[in-house]
C-alpha cells in the first residue's frame, strides 16, 4: 500500500514540475493514464482468497433512489438529516461524530428517497487517507450527491471534495465524454476527430493506449476531448452523477457574503439548524434526480394517486413501468391505456417501448 501511494505522490509531483504546453501534452497524458491506473489499485485492491476488499459500507438500498451527504467533518450533515428525515443521527461539535454510514428516508412527492448521512471524509480520501474507501465507495452507488459546505469555512473546501470524488472516478454535473473507444485485433492505432483538437494528438492517443496495452484500437473524437477524457472512457469505471452544493449554516454570514455564493452554479444556501430553505433544498434534490411518476388505474376503478410507481427519467417506457410493478408483468402484457401528456388522446392504447411522461396514468391489459 505505501509503495503505491508513494507511487502516486512521485507522479503528481512529477505533474506538478511538468510545464503545461504541446510539447509536454504527451508525456503528462503518460503520467495521467499511470495515475489513473495507481488510483484504481489502491482504492480497489485485488481480493486474496475469499474475503473481498470490504467496498463501502453496507448499508441496504431501499426507496426509489439514493442521494448521499458528502463533505468535510462538523458541517452539519447529521443535523441536516435529522431535520429532512427525523432519524436519528448523532450530532456533536466534535469532529467525526458519524463513524458509519447512517441512513434515512425522505418521502417527497410520493417518492421515497433513501438519505445517506456519510462519515466527513478528509483531505487525501482518494489515496485511501481515513475511511475515505468506504465514503467514496458507497458515494458511487448513489443517484446524487450532496456536497455539504459550511458558509463560514473557506469556499476551498468545495475544489478539495471535488477533487477527492473525481479521485475516485465520480464525475459532478458532467456527461460522459462523447468519444468513441474500440478494440480491434489489429490494424493499430486508428484516431480519427470531427473537430479541432486542441489537447490530443495521435502520439499523445498511442502513449496512454500503450499504458493500458492495447495497441489496436479505433477512437473517434465528436469535441476537444482531454488526455483525462480518454483515460476515462478506458477505464470505463467512471459514474456521472449530478450534485448540488448544499452551503450549510447561512445565518452565521452577512448578506454581501451570501449574494457572492448565489454565483456558485448548482448551490443551494440552508441553514439546518434553523431549518431555513429545506424545502428549497428538497425542491433542488427532486430536479437534480429527474424522477418520473407514473399512477396505476385497475380497470374499472379510479387512478391511485396516493402511491406512484416512481421511474428514472432515462427508463420510462411502459416496459419499464410493468417491470418496476412485477418481473412476470411483461409476459402478461397485451396492451396498456395511457391518460396524460405523453398520450395523443386520452386514453391512448400504446405498446411495451410507449415513453412515459410525469404523472401520465396506466391501465395495463393482460392477455387473457
Amino acid at each position: 500500500m505505501a509503495t503505491v501511494m508513494q507511487k502516486i505522490k512521485d507522479i503528481e509531483d512529477e505533474m506538478a514540475r511538468t510545464q503545461k504546453n504541446k510539447a509536454t501534452a504527451h508525456h503528462l497524458g503518460l503520467l495521467k493514464a499511470k495515475l489513473a491506473k495507481l488510483r484504481r489499485e489502491l482504492l480497489a485492491p485485488p481480493s486474496k482468497g475469499g474475503g473481498g476488499a470490504g467496498e463501502g459500507f453496507d448499508v441496504t438500498k431501499s426507496g426509489d433512489s439514493r442521494v448521499g451527504l458528502v463533505g468535510f467533518p462538523s458541517v452539519g450533515k447529521s443535523t441536516l438529516l435529522n431535520k429532512l428525515t427525523g432519524t436519528f443521527s448523532e450530532v456533536a461539535s466534535y469532529e467525526f461524530t458519524t463513524l458509519t454510514c447512517i441512513p434515512g428516508v425522505i418521502t417527497y412527492r410520493g417518492a421515497k428517497i433513501q438519505l445517506l448521512d456519510l462519515p466527513g471524509i478528509i483531505e487525501g480520501a482518494k489515496d485511501g487517507k481515513g475511511r475515505g474507501r468506504q465514503v467514496i465507495s458507497t458515494a458511487r452507488t448513489c443517484n446524487c450527491i450532496l456536497i455539504v459546505l459550511d458558509a463560514i469555512k473557506p469556499i476551498t473546501h468545495k475544489r478539495l471534495i471535488e477533487k477527492e470524488l473525481e479521485g475516485f472516478g465520480i464525475r459532478l454535473n458532467k456527461e460522459p465524454p462523447n468519444l468513441t473507444f474500440r478494440k480491434k485485433d489489429k490494424g493499430g492505432i486508428n484516431f480519427t476527430s470531427t473537430v479541432t483538437n486542441t489537447h490530443l494528438d495521435l502520439d499523445t492517443v498511442k502513449a496512454i493506449c500503450s499504458e493500458y496495452r492495447i495497441h489496436n484500437a479505433d477512437i473517434t473524437l465528436r469535441y476537444d476531448a482531454t488526455a483525462d477524457d480518454l483515460i476515462d472512457v478506458i477505464e470505463g469505471s467512471r459514474i456521472y452523477m449530478p450534485c448540488i452544493y448544499v452551503v450549510n449554516k447561512i445565518d452565521q454570514i452577512t448578506l454581501e457574503e451570501l449574494e457572492i455564493l448565489d454565483k456558485l452554479p448548482h448551490y443551494c444556501p440552508i441553514s439546518s439548524h434553523l431549518e431555513w430553505n429545506l424545502d428549497g433544498l428538497l425542491e433542488k434534490i427532486w430536479e437534480y434526480l429527474n424522477l418520473t411518476r407514473i399512477y396505476t388505474k385497475p380497470k374499472g376503478m379510479n387512478p391511485d394517486y396516493e402511491d406512484p410507481v416512481i421511474l428514472s427519467s432515462k427508463r420510462r417506457t411502459v416496459e419499464d413501468f410493468c417491470t418496476r410493478i412485477h418481473k412476470d408483468m411483461v409476459k402478461q402484457f397485451k396492451y396498456a391505456l395511457v391518460w396524460g401528456s405523453s398520450a395523443k388522446h386520452k386514453p391512448q392504447r400504446v405498446g411495451k417501448e410507449h415513453e412515459l411522461e410525469d404523472e401520465d396514468v396506466v391501465q395495463i391489459i393482460k392477455k387473457v
